[in-house]
């Protein structure tokens, strides 16, 4: 009987230190998906922190991005009201401007009034009409310019071309005029025409006693090209006048 109770003894304490390891085991378990179980709630709150400030700051900038489009458009609006009352006040711009685009009335500016051609500093407008040097002179002058003058070859070859693309072998008239006599050629600025380049045809007799003017003609050399004629005779003309700033 001793040695059964031992026995019986032995197993229960076997089964008591069993029950305390499994015991120990589950209560660490318990306190490992605890632990877990916090570590995923303060994840939780994290990303639930960082979606809330992202969604401020998204609200924020989505804010500031409408009151920046409200602003340009403000702006927008007032530049579009000024640049229609500038045009109404001033329609001589329409000249430099003219809308390009009936549609959305878009403008392109240019240097040269409309029909005018640019080259170099100068606009050139080349005539479809005739008449007397004079007259000619004053018809320059009511469009804000004179007839026109030939101070460089580049020029001279400029005129020349164009002369030749447009005039269908008419002749224009220069800023070239002399009253005879002693007085030479000038151009129509008062300065004499010999201080700068000259393209003659062939040289004219100063001692002619008729007033006679200058005038370009097309043919096969541009070097000479200018030809003196009576001033009454009528004639296409060449305009000039400064280009814009347009800055």
């Amino acid at each position: 009987m001793k040695v059964n109770n031992g026995s019986v003894l032995l197993e229960e304490q076997q089964e008591t230190s069993t029950d305390k390891s499994w015991f120990g085991q589950y209560r660490q378990l318990t306190h490992y998906f605890a632990l877990l179980c916090f570590l995923l709630i303060i994840i939780t709150l994290l990303q639930t922190l960082c979606l809330v400030q992202i969604s401020l700051v998204f609200q924020s900038q989505s804010t500031l991005q409408e009151s920046k489009v409200t602003d340009l458009t403000n702006r927008l609006e007032k530049l579009n009201r000024s640049y229609r009352l500038l045009f109404s006040q001033y329609p001589a711009l329409n000249q430099y401007c003219p809308v390009s685009n009936s549609t959305t009335s878009e403008r392109a500016c240019t240097p040269c009034p409309a029909n005018w051609t640019s080259q170099g500093d100068k606009c050139f407008l080349f005539s479809r009409d005739r008449a007397d040097w004079i007259s000619s002179q004053y018809r320059c002058m009511a469009l804000g310019g004179a007839v026109a003058t030939v101070r460089t070859e580049e020029e001279q070859v400029f005129l020349w071309t164009e002369a030749q693309s447009l005039s269908q072998g008419d002749s224009y008239w220069l800023g070239l005029r002399t009253g005879g006599g002693d007085e030479g050629w000038q151009w129509s600025d008062g300065s004499p025409v010999e201080k700068g380049p000259e393209f003659w045809r062939h040289v004219p007799d100063n001692t002619y006693s008729s007033e006679l003017c200058g005038r370009l003609a097309p043919g096969d050399d541009y070097r000479r090209s200018w030809f003196a004629s009576r001033c009454s005779t009528q004639l296409r003309r060449i305009c000039e006048r400064r280009q814009a700033a347009l800055q």
